[in-house]
């Protein structure tokens, strides 16, 4: 779905309207852009003061497919350790920020997203709290770049639960929510330590089988 094509430029360079829902501000993004292609870095400058949670969460969707996560990670572990320091805005390498997706690709994306997401943002509303202060935003980070390295390392059932706290978190981040910010936290940190317990496992069985052959 995405690749390192870049995409002719002419997309409407204002961003949607910051209080819409998270499923139709990607479906307005992918929509002012009238070419066949969006690059990450004009998604990122469209998203706003958003990109961070937005991007993140666009990212982190297609990572639960199987065989899907490790295309991803790159990405989301550059944004995580960028919000872990303390960046406001996100700044991609060039090398990822040339990476296009195909603008139909994103409206079906946001469109079957949009079907279990709708209920979610319901539910989601500005909470102010601890969750939401620039310290937790920089933990959020660090947290999303250690579920990027899960789905980046390779392993059987550990893309899931990280992806999936972090899209919560993502959820949580965008619309400043600090009780689902914090949920979406808790479950990507377990997700993680899950993972990681897979592939410490995983790589003590290795050895011992090496042992046994050898």
């Amino acid at each position: 779905m995405i690749d390192g094509a870049t995409l002719p430029q002419g997309g409407d360079p204002r961003g949607p309207d910051e209080a819409a829902p998270i499923s139709r501000i990607v479906a307005e993004v992918a929509a002012s852009f009238p070419g066949e292609r969006i690059t990450l870095g004009e998604m990122t400058a469209a998203f706003g003061e958003r990109s961070f949670g937005l991007m993140i969460l666009l990212l982190c969707l297609p990572g639960l497919l199987p065989g899907m996560a490790s295309v991803f990670g790159l990405p989301i572990l550059i944004l995580g350790v960028q919000m872990g320091i303390g960046l406001t805005t996100p700044r991609l390498p060039g090398f990822i920020a040339r990476r296009s997706v195909k603008r139909t690709d994103l409206l079906r994306l946001a469109g079957a997203s949009s079907r279990w997401l709708r209920p979610v943002e319901r539910f989601l509303k500005p909470r102010p709290g601890w969750f939401t202060t620039p310290a937790a935003e920089r933990l959020a980070g660090w947290a999303a770049a250690y579920a990027a390295l899960m789905l980046i390392l390779p392993g059987p059932g550990t893309n899931g639960p990280p992806a999936f706290g972090t899209i919560v978190m993502a959820l949580g981040l965008v619309e400043q929510d600090s009780r689902v910010m914090g949920i979406g936290l808790g479950i990507t940190i377990l997700g993680c330590l899950f993972a990681t317990g897979v592939l410490v496992a995983l790589c003590f069985m290795g050895v011992a089988a090496f042992h046994w052959m050898v």
